[in-house]
């Protein structure tokens, strides 16, 4: 038998190895548990008996159950802080039984003389998962708890991290028909593009993110890459920061933040709704959502959304057909937790609008005067998207875990489009067609461990987990000759005929790889929470152009550390810091620039946070003080030539506010501020400027009002208020701030048993004509974002 090469094993594999096999329970057994006061539990929803079984290993109690009285039930789980018949309590409620003590750190179940669980008082479930839908805040426009990756699910009061959770009932109340429509809620969040365009783009915290970085159950790469389709999200996160530790890096590099969307499943409840909207100018659709569970113990569940819409908006010959149809299967057993998502959308735009990009003679054209459509009537965006995704979890024992998942998507994209760059105050443009096609192919995976001990006083969870993510895709396209329009006068020129260039095909692979390691180590009863953890990561990425191989490849690695610290100094009140860094792809020129698809290097980004989260109950206050640095970039207004320029450096504060703080009245919203500042600029030509498209201050308030005295009809109102943006690092051109008002009404009634909810809303009320958006302050493609006008949206929902 011949010698095994040695293998070089990378110094993160090394420190996750050693730490594994010295410390896991599946190699030493624990010499103290933890029998009595608050700690932290962490127990996934699943069969009731599973559910108890590891509660109980957990706290380090003895629990005899008689299998016969939790056969066929389920419990929703639980996170949070709990002392431990506060927890048992929690996982019985609406089971009909009862924990009763026998003997010191031993228990035993009953039946409840009432037919009913242990009842606790009002101030005691704070902490508790109290639904199926990510344990809803009181007002159920926000989830207590939200999906971080490799830290799994936890309570937003046990985050070191600032994080919202938006629910379902929440994209309904909105009528949220894509993700753009939802984040509008978020003051961390603004859309950089126009809702009436080829496709959507945001900044959190001042940094771009795009719809590739969006993950799908904490998978990046799954979910369509232009628009994403509200009805398929059970729950949305929006967790702000570089979050490399937590998904691994993601395929356009975002560091300002991410968004996981968390896909719908079955719930116990059987689920029949039929939805009808309109959306002005002649927009009208129809949804529906089925969700049954089936079989022994109700282990298997399978739920539906499909999605036709089409019609005519506000825009002159604009129109949208959009299409979706999304299938998720889940079965929950006694250790084994299985699920799979298959999706297909597709979307038709006519006349889709682009940003509008300010030459160098010319000014910010005032928005009130562009009142019509710029771009062309035979301009066409089509995009088509099949995705699936597995995730499982196995219950190797009731301290260890172990988790994975798989997904694969494929796109096809065709676009028939023209920039829109005024050279002069009279807003002239150049309409030069572009035919422009895009071929996407994905596989990601990741699988991973959790183990749960005590060592001493002090609890662990360690997370092992590895991932691998492959993009490949296909740009190509032609050009056609150009002709005249104007931004407020625009001329319909002909459709485009015989190309006059075809673009070079250019294919590019990209693969990330990494390993992560991270121990969330409880003091003093669990108050004390401090996360260390440290991801390695591989990028690589080459490029090939009619064939030929770039010279813009390459294939680099980092180890990248992160760390969070949260103290509980009371029952309501969190204190954290956190400390996160990231590897991120580096950016590739766009279509504006002379050097366009040239690849740019991996950079890395840093972020200092500090913050507090105080809960009231039934009104949540969070704050955060936070600092990110990371490499400027900017396409040179003279040469046109793309590139880094210098660093920039975001110094913001955020506030928010959730829940319900008076019975029937309810807020959401918060204030961000930021102050942006680029540094190491050449030849310190921008140095101390602000970094472009970044505005001082966002701020969002939502409110909803329950009518007394009218059963089921409720008042809506939401404001959103930006300040002013400039367009370039040179802060030579600049954008007016601008505020948008929406209202609206919904009316939720029986007709013969059957559950019928009406909603209508007005977005932009005032229609107020201005500059939403500069671009992305770190994006390769600056433009105007013109603001949506007026527009209507009614919907009906009736539940059989």
């Amino acid at each position: 038998m011949s010698a095994v090469s040695p293998y070089r094993l990378r110094p993160l594999l090394h420190i996750s190895l050693l730490l594994t096999l010295s410390s896991s329970p599946l190699f030493i057994s624990p010499s103290w548990a933890e029998t009595a006061g608050r700690r932290s539990y962490e127990v996934p929803a699943g069969s009731l008996g599973a559910a108890l079984t590891r509660f109980a290993g957990l706290a380090g109690v003895n629990l005899s159950v008689d299998p016969a009285l939790v056969r066929g039930r389920n419990s929703t789980g639980l996170s949070g802080n709990f002392e431990v018949e506060e927890g048992f309590a929690l996982l019985l409620q609406g089971s009909g039984l009862q924990l009763v003590a026998v003997g010191e750190q031993a228990y035993t179940l009953i039946p409840a003389p009432d037919g009913s669980s242990l009842q606790l008082a009002p101030t005691s479930i704070l902490g508790a998962n109290d639904s199926t839908d990510g344990q809803s805040y009181p007002g159920g426009q926000v989830a207590r708890r939200g999906s971080q990756g490799l830290l799994g699910a936890r309570d937003f009061m046990e985050t070191p991290f600032s994080q919202t959770t938006y629910t379902s009932e929440t994209v309904k109340n909105l009528q949220a028909r894509t993700l753009g429509d939802l984040v509008a809620s978020d003051p961390s969040v603004r859309a950089t593009n126009p809702a009436g365009g080829r496709y959507e783009q945001f900044t959190i915290r001042g940094f771009s993110l795009f719809n590739s970085d969006v993950s799908y159950n904490g998978l990046y790469g799954i979910l369509p890459t232009y628009t994403i389709d509200m009805e398929m999200a059970e729950r949305v996160d929006i967790l702000k920061g570089p979050s490399q530790l937590i998904n691994g890096i993601s395929p356009r590099g975002s560091v300002g933040g991410g968004i996981n969307v968390v896909p719908k499943r079955a719930t116990d409840k059987p689920i029949t709704e039929f939805t009808t909207s309109y959306a002005s100018n002649n927009q009208i659709g129809a949804a529906v959502d089925v969700g049954r569970r089936f079989g022994e113990e109700d282990k298997f569940g399978i739920r539906f959304n499909g999605v036709k819409q089409s019609g005519d908006t506000e825009w002159d010959h604009q129109s949208v057909d959009r299409e979706m149809a999304v299938l998720g299967l889940d079965f929950r057993g006694e250790r084994l937790r299985l699920s799979t998502d298959i999706g297909h959308t597709e979307r038709n735009t006519d006349a889709p609008q682009e940003r509008v990009q300010i030459g160098a003679n010319a000014k910010v054209p005032n928005p009130n005067d562009v009142r019509h459509n710029y771009a062309q009537a035979w301009s066409k965006a089509r995009t088509e998207d099949t995705f699936g995704a597995v995730n499982g979890e196995y219950d190797v024992s009731d301290s260890v875990m172990l988790y994975g998942g798989v997904g694969a998507r494929k796109s096809d994209h065709d676009f028939l489009r023209h920039a829109v760059s005024i050279t002069n105050n009279a807003g002239d443009f150049s309409v030069q067609p572009r035919d422009f096609t895009r071929d996407e192919n994905v596989r990601t995976a990741t699988a991973g461990v959790r183990n749960w001990f005590q060592t001493g006083p002090v609890s662990h969870e360690v997370n092992l987990a590895a991932s691998y993510f492959y993009m490949d895709f296909e740009n190509g396209g032609a050009r056609y000759a150009a002709a005249p329009s104007n931004l407020f006068n625009p001329v319909d020129t002909p459709t485009p005929g015989t190309p006059t260039r075809t673009d070079a095909k250019v294919y590019t692979e990209n693969r990330f790889s990494g390993v992560a390691l991270s121990d969330t180590l409880g003091f003093f009863e669990d108050r004390l929470l401090l996360t260390l953890g440290a991801r390695w990561q591989r990028v690589k990425v080459d490029d090939w152009t009619d064939g030929v191989k770039g010279d813009t490849s390459y294939d680099e690695e980092k180890v990248s550390p992160s760390g969070g610290l949260l103290f509980k100094a009371t029952d309501r009140l969190s204190l954290y810091v956190n400390y996160m860094e990231g590897l991120s792809q580096g950016k590739i020129a766009p279509s504006t620039s002379v050097n366009e698809d040239e690849i740019f290097p991996p950079f890395i980004s840093r972020q200092v946070e500090v913050g507090a989260k105080y809960d009231l109950g039934s009104f949540a206050l969070t704050a955060a003080a936070f600092r990110i640095k990371q490499p400027a970039y900017e396409t040179n207004a003279t040469s046109r030539v793309f590139g880094p320029n210098g660093k920039r450096e975001n110094n913001g504060v955020e506030l928010s506010v959730f829940g319900e703080p008076r019975e029937g009245f309810r807020l959401l919203g918060g204030v961000m501020y930021i102050d942006s500042e680029l540094t190491h600029t050449v030849n310190g030509a921008f140095d101390g400027n602000r970094a472009p498209a970044t505005p001082k201050y966002n701020v969002n308030l939502g409110a909803e009002w329950d009518v007394p005295n009218v059963r089921g009809l409720t008042l809506t109102g939401r404001g959103l208020y930006s300040s002013s943006q400039y367009l370039d690092q040179a802060n030579s051109k600049e954008i007016d701030s601008w505020e948008r008002f929406d209202v609206g009404a919904r009316y939720a009634f029986k007709v013969e048993q059957k559950d019928v909810t009406v909603r209508a809303s007005v977005e932009n009320v005032l229609d107020k004509r201005y500059w939403s958006s500069a671009g992305a302050s770190d994006d390769s493609e600056p433009g105007l974002t013109l603001a949506t006008p007026r527009t209507y949206l009614l919907s009906a929902t009736i539940g059989f």
